[in-house]
């Protein structure tokens, strides 16, 4: 079988270093899609969509490759919350997820247009946060700077400390990148891990 070369379309640091952890070669594109969701549209659907048009947007310019796209939405009630940007809307959000459940939908797609190969899946998380005073909150946002995170969530650091639990089945699904359902992605796409 032919050898293809594997790319991550994110410019996410945090899949970047997930990806690394599977110790195969890979390469990095920005797939410069716009991620304003569309009238109406479900954080579970923003996040599918968005998955799959980056992994597309990047395969189109490398056919050959296999391409990994990713994208994750945080859902509070139907409502999407993505990256704040700044302290002052990463205050608003966490505070309207204070007390509250929110599931984190981590969508992922590979692409390989050569061979044909179009695949998805979604791994939910669901995270139940404590109920957080500003200063709690304001304290975190200084500390991690969660401001190009979903939701303004950064677990893998302190932000940890603003949870009470985290339910999924995807140990790695809420900072980013899915690994285990990558990794079965990879090999149905044809990608040697082990």
């Amino acid at each position: 079988m032919q050898t293809r070369s594997l790319i991550l379309g994110s410019t996410s640091p945090y899949r970047r270093e997930l990806l690394s952890r599977l110790r195969i070669p890979f390469s990095v594109q920005s797939p410069e899609v716009d991620e304003t969701p569309h009238t109406g549209e479900r954080p579970l659907q923003l996040a599918q969509r968005l998955a799959l048009a980056k992994a597309k947007a990047v395969a189109e310019k490398n056919p050959n490759a296999v391409v990994i796209g990713s994208d994750q939405v945080a859902d509070l009630n139907g409502m999407s919350l993505g990256k704040p940007g700044n302290f002052e809307r990463a205050m608003v959000q966490l505070r309207q997820m204070s007390g509250q459940t929110i599931v984190f939908q981590t969508a992922l797609a590979v692409v390989c247009l050569d061979s044909g190969f179009e695949q998805a899946d979604l791994a939910s998380v669901r995270v139940q946060f404590r109920v957080l005073s500003d200063a709690e909150i304001a304290a975190y946002l200084h500390a991690e700077k969660p401001y190009d995170c979903a939701g303004s969530a950064k677990s893998e650091g302190l932000g940890i400390a603003l949870l009470e639990s985290i339910a999924n089945d995807d140990p790695t699904a809420l900072v980013g990148l899915p690994l285990i359902r990558t990794c079965n992605l990879l090999r149905a796409a044809g990608v040697k891990i082990l």
